[in-house]
């Protein structure tokens, strides 16, 4: 597995990795309305051009903001590789912290990001509402049953 810049890769590749593992490359969160095959990010690519994993981020200020993070390989150490490699970058750019948004059913997410040093700053209350009336096609419910609702603002610290 090698991690590179996701601009080193053909748009359309990554346009269709966003569209088969999230059903479009739109990601609607309070912060704004974000086409992810279009923003820096970084992928874990195999045999070449096979992504297996992705993710992106946007800096503002000296603020990093993930937008998101897809391993389809659980479990291997893809989705820590990432996550390092985009905290290094923004390191390099001069931002002293990482922020990201997730809602209150990704469970597995939460778990993920505490466990490397991130810390849950923020409870966004029926936000995901907000975002149904963008992008309609975000579930009610969570696999587990977990109604959709809030998003969770965790940030971390680079200093």
């Amino acid at each position: 597995m090698n991690i590179v810049p996701t601009k080193q890769l053909d748009r359309a590749i990554v346009h269709q990795f966003f569209t088969n593992h999230w059903g479009s490359p739109q990601m609607v969160v309070s912060t704004g309305i974000y086409n992810c095959s279009e923003l820096d990010g970084f992928a874990a690519v195999e045999n070449g051009q096979r992504i297996v994993g992705l993710i992106t981020f946007l800096i503002r200020g000296n603020e990093c903001e993930i937008i998101s993070l897809d391993s389809i390989m659980e479990n291997r150490g893809v989705g820590s590789a990432l996550l390092h490699e985009a905290e290094t970058w923004a390191r390099q750019q001069g931002c002293t912290t990482v922020q990201l948004i997730t809602t209150n059913d990704n469970l597995h997410a939460l778990r993920f990001y505490q466990k490397r040093g991130y810390q849950i700053i923020g409870v966004f209350p029926n936000a995901v509402d907000k975002a149904r009336q963008v992008k309609p096609s975000i579930p009610l419910m969570s696999p587990d049953g977990i109604p959709i609702r809030d998003e969770l603002l965790l940030v971390k610290s680079l200093v």
